[in-house]
């Protein structure tokens, strides 16, 4: 875990804010410090790592901080998953993750403010042509372990085989080295994968596109009705989209409301 203080950088605010209660404030930044949970293998929404994490959830954290009249601890964490597990030990006060329902028995979710694509990279010489072509018996797939799309397709895929990796690197790595018919991820990440890996494409369309919200623990009733209505805010304000195009996070979608 990677851990950060930082009070500068919050982003202008465009429009009134959201009325914030003592008691959401309380339950936000306990001690009048606020601990943020940052997912580090999510590049676009966590551009940059030194001298300390930037980017578009960062800037958010900041905001928040800003809003409750905190300092902001930014911790780090190597996948969503290990965000969720440090739930239950009380660790941080609000993450920035992907929403997924096996997450939710210890963590309340917001509504999602931005969502990115996911897809699927194959071989030139494959014959899966779509992303409906993957779920059939005999196909293997390689995937992040604990990634949120990585749930989904647990979820969903009937036939296909899906196998964990170590982060998407690892992911990237196992396909290349041989053996799965398919490397699952997020869209603007597999662009660039894409390039790496010579003799491979795309899959056209999505099979999910992953919807990142705001979280806090599910005990937080306040905070997390301040966090909705948060999300509603910067989504609507031009907050979320001037930070998205302050840090390029092209792949980044503003999600509806």
């Amino acid at each position: 875990m990677v851990v950060v203080a930082a009070t500068t950088g919050a982003p202008v605010q465009t429009q009134t804010p959201t009325p914030l209660s003592a008691e959401a404030r309380a339950q936000l930044a306990p001690g009048g410090r606020l601990r943020a949970a940052l997912n580090l293998s999510n590049t676009l929404l966590v551009s940059s790592r030194t001298p300390e994490p930037g980017g578009v959830a960062p800037d958010l954290a900041r905001e928040l901080a800003r809003r409750t009249g905190a300092t902001v601890t930014l911790e780090g964490y190597a996948n969503a998953g290990l965000v969720a597990d440090a739930a239950k030990d009380a660790a941080w006060d609000v993450a920035f993750i992907g929403a997924e329902p096996e997450r939710a028995d210890r963590i309340t979710f917001t509504p999602a403010y931005v969502e990115i694509e996911a897809t699927f990279l194959v071989r030139d010489d494959s014959p899966l042509r779509s992303v409906a072509d993957v779920d059939r018996a005999g196909v293997k797939v390689v995937s992040a372990a604990r990634a949120a799309y990585t749930l989904y397709l647990q979820r969903t895929q009937k036939a296909a085989t899906i196998t964990e990796a170590d982060g998407l690197p690892g992911a990237v790595a196992a396909f290349g080295r041989g053996g799965f018919d398919a490397l699952a991820g997020l869209t603007p990440r597999l662009r660039d994968d894409v390039k790496a890996l010579p003799g491979t494409r795309l899959l056209p369309g999505r099979f999910t596109a992953v919807q990142q919200s705001m979280a806090v623990p599910r005990e937080r009733a306040a905070a997390a009705a301040y966090l909705a209505a948060f999300a509603r805010e910067i989504a609507t304000s031009g907050l979320l989209a001037s930070l998205i195009e302050r840090h390029k996070a092209n792949g980044l979608t503003i999600a509806r409301q």
